[in-house]
């Protein structure tokens, strides 16, 4: 049983994975056996990255582009062609957060969100999948939805309108490349203790209500996430597609 779930031999690309979420899902399919390519916008963060994934005896490396650069993404993987490494997973799990009310909102803030946290899965997926597609070997996008992808909250609105974009991408990315042995699925978290959720996790009142709501009651962990991640990128997952799946703690199943 444990083979489904072997990455041996494949190469995972993860945008977004310096820190956070995007970290725990390259150390836990490095953990699984993949090569694992991570991102950032910092080089000196990215390097600082892949080294404590190399200490812990990983295959890893890095490369600092922003996700949102059509060119940049196109450089990396024609670098990638040269020297013959092939990505057969890619997670899309960049993304970025404005918390304002939308009367106070700028188009611009809100051309951000969408850019870096829809638009660039779009641009990541696309060039691995022609890639993927002439190869004739098939592959695994992981795009990261939200809680968001499903139900809103107020003052999130451009972040909502992203990750209910990215589930609907999902399931357009698995119209148009099961057929070729590729499987499009995604990942919701629920409400997970990480920096970009710090300043929620420090107002009481929205911590108590998270602890409230969620039948679980409490705040999910980033490693809670890593079975999902290794699942959909594993040959587990060969006839799952279009799909999301929400690892909250049961918060979405309970009014």
């Amino acid at each position: 049983m444990s083979a489904l779930f072997d990455l041996t031999g494949k190469t995972a690309l993860v945008t977004g994975s310096t820190r956070g979420l995007g970290f725990s899902y390259a150390e836990g399919l490095a953990a699984a056996g993949a090569a694992v390519i991570l991102n950032g916008t910092q080089p000196a963060t990215v390097q600082a990255a892949v080294e404590r994934l190399q200490s812990q005896g990983h295959r890893a490396r890095g490369f600092a582009f922003d996700v949102t650069d059509e060119q940049a993404i196109e450089a990396v993987f024609s670098q990638l062609d040269r020297e013959h490494v092939e990505v057969d997973i890619v997670i899309n799990n960049a993304g970025i957060q404005y918390r304002k009310p939308l009367v106070d909102l700028e188009l611009a803030q809100w051309q951000r969100v969408l850019d870096t946290n829809l638009t660039s899965a779009f641009i990541v997926a696309r060039a691995a999948a022609k890639r993927m597609i002439a190869r004739g070997k098939g592959g695994k996008i992981i795009n990261i939805g939200s809680l968001t992808s499903q139900a809103a909250r107020a003052t999130v609105a451009p972040y909502t309108a992203a990750k209910g974009g990215i589930k609907m991408l999902t399931c357009s990315m698995a119209a148009e490349w099961a057929e070729f042995n590729i499987q499009s699925n995604a990942i919701g978290p629920g409400y997970i203790l990480t920096d970009m959720n710090a300043a929620l996790v420090d107002n009481p009142a929205f911590d108590s209500w998270v602890k409230a709501s969620n039948p679980s009651k409490r705040w999910g962990k980033p490693e809670e996430l890593i079975g999902t991640a290794v699942y959909l990128a594993s040959d587990a997952s060969n006839y799952v597609n279009g799909q999301i799946i929400y690892v909250d703690g049961g918060w979405l199943a309970v009014l």
